[in-house]
């Protein structure tokens, strides 16, 4: 049932609104002033307010002021007896969303009160649906490498400055260009995305240009490619560095002129598009290997954004194995589950090839396989560590308390991870994202020293 509140300092003008909403299934609330009316939204859900202009204290523009500072979503139909052209033009300015002048015509009335009550409801779900899609494509971290790429992205997407972003397979380079698009003046134009890996070499132009009819076997009829597609928002180039040396050349043409031109045609065509490619490739050695060209790198490459790989930032796991879990059970009308500690410090201390998607696939199947509400260490896969398995098998056979078997684990991993720095302190500080003073205090508690 759609919710109004009358806000009039007359009963006699609430009583006749309220009878006119009432008898079409309405409901309504009421208020007989300015503040009561701010106090009744602020503890209410409306669909609607109806608010008179003419009020003792507090006028309504003073209300209506106040409400779209607060709730800009909500619609305001402004109410007067005394109105003028002025007064009305002023509601809409303040974001009135009608006006009607006294005394009220019913049909007028109700067909506002409609119009206005079903707006607000799709502004809603719109919202909703917004916060669910972008529920599922957020960037979730805390640790410092994932917080400089999310201030990155907050700097650069009001702009329509091209973005390349690298990183390896799975680490969420596609939710980057996802969030840049979505904080940009361009969302509420088309994402477009391409998957140049995905695209035999003989149909890469076609898709990104288009194509006339008869321009090659098979082209029966005209198809407008990627760029028109996007024209007004954003081009997200997948793995741009698998593209062929000929459709790089006409994609560089394309940002140099802000034309395209359909295989088979020869009209240039206008295209207004921000470009966001992203690879997992090193485009300095395809550039040395002539297989990339040197100049579209450096039209594509304006700010660069590099996603670290999920072993590099290994204190973000808990977070994204909690919001992995929470989703498939949601999705699936489960109970949620949770991992021990135990569990937990395992799925840390593994390697993940596969990165951030390699751990929602292994979240995914030990929801769904392991039974009751705690996932266990014994639940993991054997052969999925982080090393061998006897050397896990080392760390839990070793017995003592809990605490002693956490330290032993961290004093493994800190380890592992000086290793790989070769013993480099301040590199091994910012892959843990820790300062260098507690790595020498964890090293000296675990008697970590370099064995040459």
């Amino acid at each position: 049932m759609k919710s109004v509140l009358v806000v009039d300092d007359e009963k006699s003008v609430r009583d006749s609104i309220r009878m006119i909403l009432e008898y079409e299934k309405f409901e309504v609330q009421e208020a007989g002033d300015g503040p009561s009316a701010t106090a009744r939204v602020e503890g209410g859900d409306f669909d609607l307010v109806l608010l008179d202009i003419k009020m003792p204290g507090e006028d309504g523009l003073k209300v209506l002021r106040r409400l779209r500072q607060g709730h800009p979503d909500l619609p305001v139909v402004m109410i007067s007896g005394h109105g003028t052209i002025e007064t009305a033009v002023e509601a809409t300015r303040l974001g009135a969303y009608d006006f009607l002048p006294k005394p009220l015509d019913r049909d007028k009335l109700l067909i506002v009160a409609r119009n206005a009550a079903e707006q607000h409801r799709l502004v809603t779900e719109h919202r909703r649906m917004q916060a669910i899609v972008e529920g599922k494509n957020a960037i979730l971290g805390s640790s410092r490498k994932i917080r400089d790429v999310i201030a990155t992205i907050e700097r650069v997407a009001p702009t329509d400055v091209r973005v390349l972003v690298t990183g390896e397979n799975g680490s969420g380079k596609e939710l980057v260009a996802k969030a840049i698009h979505r904080l940009s003046r361009r969302s509420g134009k088309p994402l477009i995305e391409v998957n140049c890996a995905a695209i035999p070499n003989e149909l890469i132009e076609s898709e990104l240009f288009g194509h006339e009819r008869g321009a090659f076997t098979g082209a029966t009829g005209m198809r407008s490619g990627k760029f028109e597609q996007a024209d007004g928002g954003t081009l997200f180039l997948d793995e741009i560095g698998d593209m062929s040396l000929n459709a790089q050349a006409k994609v560089l043409r394309a940002l140099e002129e802000g034309k395209v031109e359909r295989v088979g045609g020869g009209r240039q065509i206008p295209v207004d598009v921000r470009v966001i490619a992203a690879t997992n490739k090193n485009l300095s050695d395809a550039i040395g290997a002539n297989i990339f060209r040197q100049d579209l790198y450096h039209r594509l490459n304006v700010i660069p954004i590099h996603v670290p790989p999920l072993r590099e930032r290994r204190d973000d796991i808990p977070l994204l194995a909690a919001a992995f879990t929470g989703d498939i059970c949601q999705r699936n009308g489960m109970a949620v589950k949770r991992f021990s500690d135990e569990a937990m410090l395992r799925l840390q201390a593994m390697e993940w090839p596969g990165n951030v998607r390699e751990l929602r696939n292994m979240v995914e199947r030990l929801v769904i396989m392991t039974p009751g509400s705690y996932i266990e260490e014994s639940h993991l896969e054997s052969g999925q560590g982080g090393g061998s398995r006897s050397a896990w098998d080392d760390l839990l056979n070793a017995g003592g308390t809990f605490q002693e078997f956490k330290d032993r684990a961290e004093a493994a991993f800190i380890r592992k991870q000086l290793e790989a720095s070769a013993w480099n302190i301040s590199r091994t500080a910012e892959v843990l994202d820790i300062q260098r003073s507690h790595l020498y205090n964890k090293m000296k508690k675990y008697g970590l020293e370099r064995k040459d």
